[in-house]
């Protein structure tokens, strides 16, 4: 049944949904530099990420369901935690956690072409982390930017699962949390990697599920020794994991 999905589906696939992803991409990432320009970063992020998700979302189609919204204060920054299972976690997390964000990107994606720029425009933060002052310099830039209830969202695996399954965090993310001094809000993805698994362009419809957590606060840790932060966020990011996709 699932094979028959897919073969009705390519026509579409191809002749439709790209075609579209590639033409509303580059209108809502224009969009977004001019609002950005004219009004501000917070109304551009908003054209350019949570429009511009949820219209590609629905023309997938991915049907979504969220919950703990309400653990999220509107008006507080955090350091958002999430898993990554899929390109689709972007559209998933832009378009329905409800608050304005900011992605921690590489440095090496400021030259690509359009991409750079309008994330530039944005606000988005790029890190350099092999050179110490750059990195500092980022970090207070990424402070002036994350108040008022902007925040930043972070993958700590470092990269997407193949599996679905929840690997092993890296100390980056955490440090960034103490480097701004913002607590950690985990959030967990589910079944995105149904909707369009790692290294493939082989999309199908689905069902997705985010699970907002509630904050962890970074005075109930030692900034020395991290390894219990982020074992509880790894914790509770694993409790709306089918146990069967998490591993140690």
């Amino acid at each position: 049944m699932k094979r028959l999905a897919f073969i009705l589906y390519q026509p579409y696939k191809w002749l439709v949904f790209f075609p579209f992803l590639i033409v509303n991409t580059l209108f809502f990432g224009v969009m977004a530099v001019i609002v950005s320009t004219l009004i501000n970063q917070k109304a551009g992020s908003y054209i350019g990420g949570v429009i511009w998700s949820r219209v590609n979302a629905f023309l997938t189609p991915m049907f979504v369901k969220v919950s703990g919204k309400e653990n999220i204060n509107p008006k507080q920054s955090y350091v958002i935690v999430s898993n990554h299972q899929s390109v689709y976690d972007i559209f998933l997390i832009y378009g329905w956690l409800g608050i304005d964000i900011k992605w921690i990107m590489k440095k090496e994606l400021r030259k690509v072409p359009g991409v750079g720029f309008g994330s530039e425009k944005v606000g988005h933060i790029f890190i350099d982390r092999s050179n110490s002052i750059k990195a500092l310099e980022s970090i207070n830039e990424a402070k002036r930017k994350l108040v008022n209830g902007t925040s930043v969202v972070i993958f700590p695996e470092g990269t997407r699962s193949k599996t679905g399954e929840l690997g092993a965090f890296k100390r980056g993310a955490f440090k960034i949390a103490y480097d701004v001094n913002l607590p950690i809000l985990p959030i967990t993805v589910i079944n995105t990697k149904d909707i369009l698994p790692t290294n493939t362009i082989n999309i199908l419809p689905g069902c997705v599920k985010m699970v907002i957590h509630e904050p962890i606060q970074l005075n109930h840790f030692n900034e020395k020794e991290p390894e219990h932060m982020i074992e509880e966020v790894r914790r509770r990011i694993a409790s709306a994991i089918p146990p069967q996709k998490v591993v140690s």
